[in-house]
């Protein structure tokens, strides 16, 4: 396929009930779908539309969904596509750190992604030691490791003590480590595990033409700075700095209604239209390439 899709899930295509955002009468809300099940409840939700717009967008272009998620908390969100049940070609799991092919880890970029880390940040124990130290149990839920490549925090984020977060991010930006705050979770990440790398992979194993990306937090900065053209929703981190760089396009829409726009978006820029008989219109594909600004 000429056409590559990475997109970020969580808060940008997929949306817990806390992040739907819905608006206006409860009458005209969208039907939702459920695209993920935990201890045997619903947790995750596209609109119908958005469902169908995907299903499309990956019989058009090759669809690789790109997380901070583990592999088994990706593994449980099941994305509608062309064949049920059937897992993408590619899958980014671990904000780069885990490149799924066919459903299965691929151990040569697990190594050298695993050798990146260890030249360019200090070690994770190092990280985990530091955010022991520092996170009050008062305001944090809890504290966890992921895939022995990066930590975080749940916390009460009402109650983070100003300031708090700049501290970490700096002493972390010292040690080789990027900080995040998504949600109710501020994520610790050694700066040489991003999605771009994992990307990059992906595409010199591919060797598409055109590659489009969408992303909500600051962790999928350099994801959309990666692709031909990028887009944001009108929530999230990027939203709140203000973020934008240059073939990116700062969407107005938010919640699950900005999903199922950035899926519309999706399809137009592989060729597709707007599908699944949905009428809306769709921007066009802009270059990427400048360094991005913040505003």
């Amino acid at each position: 396929m000429d056409v590559l899709v990475a997109s970020d899930l969580d808060r940008t295509l997929i949306y817990s009930d806390r992040a739907l955002a819905l608006a206006g009468p409860d009458r005209l809300a969208p039907r939702l779908l459920c695209v993920e099940v935990y201890q045997g409840r619903p947790l995750s939700f596209m609109t119908e539309r958005a469902a169908a717009l995907l299903a499309d967008l990956a019989r058009q272009a090759r669809f690789v969904p790109s997380t901070t998620r583990t592999r088994e908390q990706y593994e449980r969100v099941g994305l509608p596509g062309p064949a049920p049940g059937r897992a993408p070609e590619y899958a980014i799991c671990a904000n780069g750190g885990q490149l799924l092919v066919d459903g299965v880890p691929d151990g040569d970029w697990r190594a050298e992604i695993t050798a990146r880390i260890a030249a360019g940040s200090a070690p994770l124990e190092e990280v985990v030691r530091r955010l022991a130290l520092c996170a009050d149990p008062e305001w944090t839920h809890k504290r966890r490791v992921a895939d022995e490549l990066f930590a975080y925090l749940v916390v009460d984020r009402a109650a983070l003590p100003a300031g708090w977060l700049a501290e970490l991010t700096g002493w972390c930006a010292e040690h080789g480590w990027a900080v995040s705050l998504q949600g109710r979770k501020v994520y610790a990440v050694p700066a040489p595990l991003t999605k771009s790398a994992a990307l990059a992979e992906v595409v010199r194993r591919t060797g598409p033409t055109t590659v489009l990306a969408a992303g909500d937090s600051l962790l999928d900065a350099d994801l959309l700075l990666a692709a031909d053209a990028g887009w944001r929703p009108g929530h999230g981190e990027l939203a709140d700095s203000g973020w934008t760089a240059p073939g990116v396009t700062a969407l107005d829409e938010v919640g699950v209604a900005a999903g199922e726009e950035i899926v519309r978006r999706f399809l137009t820029g592989a060729g597709g239209g707007a599908g699944a008989g949905d009428g809306g219109a769709a921007g066009g594909v802009a270059p990427a390439g400048a360094p991005a600004t913040a505003g």
